[in-house]
């Protein structure tokens, strides 16, 4: 859908939770020598401006890492997610927010590659043009660049060329805009897919919790995958509006995640809800493969 721009929700409550979740499954991939592969679906534009464009029509930055950036009792995890954000806010001043693609470059190691797909035209050339300062400023200081490749293109069909990759070992990111309701469907045939060619490999799935029928039904169709396991996280911020309107909600579903994910979440999800949230219908759930609702909380103000 190429009316969307993310750069309106940069920020916000959902990218708090998609890029802590992000963050801490490419920690657990880089505990090996071994190098992998990330791939990004929906890349978006990489960096964001906060203090003018679409980010500031909205504000909705301020729903999110806003509320953390100040903060002095951050949990581990939390802390490592700021320590992302700090880098592109060396001033202290919060003026710029990265993407999932920055966050996973971040993150990663020299050996490590990183492979982003975005279909809109004008955002694809934004992160062109960011990674390509990125890489020469890589290339000047250690003799290394060209360790991302980005294509303007729908990532759902080009994620094919590239499972599995050389090192077997992988994050593949999918969050689609969920404008249409075909994004559902292409995100289960997706993983679907996937699986059959990379069956070890760790998939992401950041989804809104709507009102809308495919929203709701997507978790228990992820759950049925042929994997290894799953997790599947959300975060609730406030009461649902009477309308519907707004994003109250997002998730975070993992397909193969590690073992590490549940217990980080079990420690970080309550903060969350607790600095995040703005109502008492602010909550959360947490579930593996496993079980259903291992763990939830809901805060009250």
């Amino acid at each position: 859908m190429l009316s969307y721009r993310h750069a309106f929700h940069a920020g916000n409550h959902a990218d708090v939770l998609k890029h802590l979740v992000t963050i801490q499954l490419l920690r657990y991939l880089g505990q090996k020598d071994t190098s992998y592969m990330v791939i990004d679906t929906h890349a978006g534009a990489g960096v964001y401006a906060l203090d003018g464009g679409y980010a500031s029509k909205n504000a909705e930055f301020e729903t999110g890492i806003s509320r953390l950036w100040d903060r002095k009792d951050l949990p581990p995890a939390v802390a490592e997610y700021l320590h992302v954000v700090r880098q592109l806010n060396p001033d202290g001043k919060l003026k710029f927010y990265p993407g999932s693609p920055y966050c996973a470059d971040a993150t990663m190691r020299e050996q490590d590659r990183l492979r982003l797909f975005e279909l809109h035209p004008s955002d694809s050339k934004i992160l062109t043009d960011n990674f390509r300062r990125l890489e020469a400023e890589r290339e000047r200081s250690n003799g290394r660049g060209k360790r991302v490749m980005i294509q303007q293109g729908d990532g759902f069909i080009g994620l094919k060329s590239l499972l599995p990759p050389p090192s077997r070992r992988g994050l593949v990111l999918i969050d689609p805009p969920y404008e249409v309701k075909e994004d559902y469907r292409h995100v289960k045939n997706t993983i679907e897919d996937a699986l059959t060619r990379f069956s070890t490999g760790t998939y992401a799935v950041w989804y809104p919790l709507l009102n809308r029928m495919e929203s709701r039904q997507m978790p228990d169709k992820l759950k049925r995958m042929k994997a290894n396991g799953w997790l599947n996280v959300t975060l609730t911020v406030k009461t649902p509006s009477p309308d519907g309107f707004g994003l109250h909600s997002s998730g975070m579903f993992v397909i193969n995640p590690p073992w590490t994910l549940e217990p980080m979440l079990k420690e970080v999800m309550p903060y969350l809800v607790k600095v995040l949230g703005t109502d008492s219908g602010a909550g959360f759930t947490l579930e593996s493969g496993q079980t259903k609702a291992v763990d939830t909380g809901t805060r009250r103000v």
